[in-house]
């Protein structure tokens, strides 16, 4: 189902179908070093994370990560979409895009265009962002977006700390 569509991307639910892509996505290098090791290793495992993560929220809050592909070609190239996390008040925006696609301006349309539905469909007053501290292209993109650094925060049964962004209220 599609969600979102900008001048060059469609956002759209993940299913099952896209197990392929979302097992070369979080078994990139850059996707491990700052997102972490969530042991996808096959396509099952693939299919079991998109249907008890992203498919279960949209079931339980109607928004979630959201597969972006290429309005022409139909290529996925990243994910990009809303999350409500129990360990975190307010509801963050997350994404990660495949090495390919990245320094395209596909992330910024992508985010841009999720923080306006946030904002205006869901009518959610604040977004939050979560990232490593040595994620230096996200804060980027982040601050660039709107959002500015809060502070550090552990999440429970973790121990990284992470930098918090948030946008304005």
């Amino acid at each position: 189902m599609n969600v979102l569509e900008t001048d060059r991307l469609i956002l759209r639910h993940l299913t099952t179908d896209d197990a392929a892509f979302l097992l070369a996505l979080v078994n990139d290098p850059s996707w491990v070093q700052f997102i972490g090791d969530i042991g996808v290793r096959t396509l099952e495992d693939a299919c079991q994370y998109i249907v008890r993560g992203p498919m279960a929220m949209y079931a339980r809050v109607g928004f979630g990560l959201y597969a972006t592909a290429l309005k022409e070609e139909g290529t996925l190239i990243g994910i990009c979409g809303l999350i409500k996390r129990d360990a975190l008040e307010d509801v963050d925006i997350g994404f990660a895009f495949l090495p390919q696609f990245r320094s395209q301006g596909y992330a910024y349309e992508a985010a841009s265009a999720v923080i306006a539905y946030g904002k205006q469909v869901l009518g959610l007053q604040r977004i939050v962002a979560i990232t490593s501290p040595e994620n230096q292209r996200s804060a980027r993109l982040l601050e660039k977006l709107g959002l500015h650094f809060e502070r550090l925060i552990t999440l429970p049964n973790d121990t990284q700390t992470l930098r918090l962004f948030a946008s304005s209220v």
